[in-house]
């Protein structure tokens, strides 16, 4: 979701990837998240998604299934900075988790960060008020232990 008159092209992100080659000679890309996020957020909700939002911008439906807190939020945020990209693959964008990353307001209209995942397309989608266009729409792959260990975080968490 873009905030009217927010500016966003000298937008920082997050990717321990990128720290963590800057001395190797290839780089995996991976996925980006918004660094404000990941310096900022308290409290990720983790959603068992039903369906696509009734509109843009809006929330993903679905119930909330867990919660993380303290030390956890920031290595979950950074776990998904370090999701490998992959290409598209097409089913339509069934997503079936996502999180909500608030920030230490927990209010429920400034979600900083929303990320809906679909492990069948390889698209995650993100909103909130500190995601720039340009990092709306990204592809992981599914496959990558990362990938394999985040979906193991978000099946513990429902249980």
């Amino acid at each position: 979701m873009q905030i009217p008159g927010m500016q966003t092209p000298d937008v920082q992100t997050h990717s321990m990837q990128t720290f963590a080659t800057q001395t190797s000679a290839t780089q995996v890309p991976v996925v980006q998240v918004p660094a404000q996020a990941v310096a900022t957020a308290v409290l990720i909700e983790v959603v068992r998604i039903s369906g696509l939002p009734a509109e843009p911008g809006a929330p993903y439906p679905g119930p909330t299934v867990g919660h993380w807190v303290g030390d956890v939020v920031a290595d979950i945020l950074t776990r998904i900075g370090e999701l490998p990209r992959s290409e598209q693959h097409r089913c339509g964008f069934s997503p079936g988790w996502g999180i909500r990353a608030y920030d230490d307001s927990l209010d429920a209209d400034h979600v900083l960060l929303e990320a809906a995942f679909c492990f069948s397309c390889h698209e995650v989608r993100m909103q909130g008020t500190v995601v720039p266009p340009a990092l709306a729409t990204q592809f992981f792959d599914t496959g990558a232990s990362e990938s394999q260990a985040l979906l193991a975080r978000f099946r513990t968490v429902a249980s």
